[in-house]
């Protein structure tokens, strides 16, 4: 009749019906009553099973307006923004996060914010510091138009922004002697192209929060209706890190389960209250 488990449950005898009395074709008609019956309680006991609740989503973008990263040895692009890392004391962490950066006045690229997209270089510094007072910042970096500069003496070591260049790059291992440790290197000369997203390290706990708070704060003002607007470093959205348009603001909204910033063109969030 019915092949499987539930056609070995609807027989005449298990469904109850009377055998005598009643034709053929009732029979027939009654049995596949039931035999529907027990496939939607079945289904319907299957969809109680694996309800769940949960707020989040995974996407992928068929475009290319997200923004990708490369290693710390490779050459940046043009035009594009990196995830970079700064090292600094405590409390230069904090005027950092509140006011902005401020270029150097000077060093082996000149003037500018000296940044890498090595995490290591940045906890080099500062150089004299303790290490219970360093704090290496996270950043986004809008790069700019690149210039390598990769031998002691170049040319335009200290003239890049001069001839039209944003930024100054020192790849790693070039054998420069004045980057003993070969790590990677870079100095934007404008410091609005750099704008701190988080912290990835901390003396202790304390400071760490501390100075995350801080930024949270910095990154989020509040913007028409109430909504919160998102820090915004070269044209990219700090946290679904896609470029943005003079024309489009992303806003930044709390998740409605566990509360967290997010902005909705992120390509995955995952609702810690509902895991």
């Amino acid at each position: 009749m019915v092949g499987g488990a539930i056609g070995e449950l609807c027989t005449c005898e298990g469904l109850g019906i009377e055998k005598h009395g009643d034709t053929l074709s009732q029979r027939k008609g009654v049995m596949k009553a039931k035999v529907e019956l027990l496939r939607s309680n079945f289904a319907d006991a299957l969809l109680y099973r694996m309800s769940v609740t949960f707020f989040g989503w995974d996407v992928v973008y068929d475009d290319k307006s997200l923004v990708l990263e490369l290693g710390a040895e490779q050459e940046p692009q043009q035009g594009d923004s990196y995830t970079m890392y700064h090292g600094t004391n405590v409390q230069t962490a904090r005027l950092i996060i509140t006011n902005g950066f401020r270029q150097s006045p000077d060093g082996m690229l000149g003037p500018g914010v000296y940044v890498s997209r090595n995490q290591q270089k940045a906890e080099r510094y500062p150089l004299k510091a303790l290490p219970s007072n360093r704090v290496v910042l996270q950043l986004r970096v809008n790069a700019g138009r690149v210039k390598r500069i990769d031998k002691d003496n170049h040319p335009m070591q200290k003239s890049w922004n001069a001839a039209g260049y944003d930024t100054a790059w020192v790849p790693p291992n070039c054998g420069m002697q004045s980057v003993p440790s070969g790590l990677e290197e870079d100095c934007v000369f404008d410091p609005q192209r750099v704008v701190v997203t988080s912290i990835a390290k901390a003396p202790n706990p304390t400071i760490l929060a501390e100075l995350k708070q801080l930024v949270s704060q910095k990154r989020a003002g509040i913007g028409r209706g109430g909504d919160m607007q998102v820090a915004v470093a070269g044209g990219v959205c700090t946290l679904c890190k896609r470029k943005t348009t003079p024309d489009h603001t992303h806003t930044l909204l709390p998740c409605w389960g566990c509360g967290q910033n997010i902005c909705t063109l992120m390509t995955k969030h995952t609702c810690s209250a509902s895991a």
